[in-house]
């Protein structure tokens, strides 16, 4: 579907309002600038600010990209034969060659995320949506295995997955903030990949396997 104008102008307003935000939370530290602050470096009103991004936080990490349910929709919309940790990992491996901005490899984002790590609230978010994604995942797990109340393959799947999704984002921002580049973090993230692949079980690495 075609882009129209109001569509247009909403995606331009909150991409120079978010620019704006990294911008001066780079140079400054997100704890030092008030929203008042970025909306005046984005030309917005406050309310109008608002109306784009509710919280201080949103503007680095906005709930539609950084979503809990991010491995609970890869693993819904996964092939038939494919189980759920082949799924996130064949995900992510895509990702990383595609030097994605959604594993972290976008131009500039290394000051960004040594910036996120020296702020309390946007380390407790992330370790927040960390919790989210798994616990999304793991009810997507028990209701498409028919598991039982009782059983913890499910969430012990699920968990295994989260840990390594949030190694792959942890790893990239380590190497980002070492001055590494994306090409070579993402060669260096596809052996880690291998190596997780490799130390996972079977029954781990084929639970949830789709049928049809």
């Amino acid at each position: 579907m075609k882009e129209g104008l109001r569509e247009r102008k909403k995606r331009q307003t909150r991409q120079r309002i978010s620019e704006a935000a990294l911008g001066l939370f780079v140079a400054r530290g997100f704890d030092r600038v008030t929203i008042a602050e970025v909306a005046a470096a984005a030309e917005v009103s406050v309310n109008t600010l608002y109306n784009y991004f509710e919280a201080k936080e949103d503007l680095v990490l906005p709930p539609h990209e950084a979503s809990p349910q991010r491995l609970a929709e890869i693993v819904r919309t996964r092939q038939p034969g494919e189980s759920a940790a082949r799924a996130v990992l064949g995900r992510l491996r895509e990702e990383l060659r595609q030097h994605d901005r959604k594993v972290g490899l976008s131009p500039g984002f290394g000051p960004v995320f040594e910036m996120m790590l020296a702020a309390p609230t946007l380390t407790a978010r992330l370790e927040e949506l960390g919790r989210q994604m798994t616990d999304a995942l793991a009810a997507v797990l028990a209701e498409e295995t028919g598991a039982a109340p009782q059983d913890q393959m499910p969430r012990v799947v699920a968990g295994q997955i989260g840990w390594f999704h949030s190694l792959v984002y942890s790893e990239v921002g380590r190497r980002l903030v070492a001055g590494e580049k994306p090409a070579a973090i993402a060669e260096a993230l596809l052996d880690v990949l291998d190596i997780v692949e490799g130390t996972l079980s079977t029954r781990a690495l084929d639970y949830a396997t789709r049928q049809n």
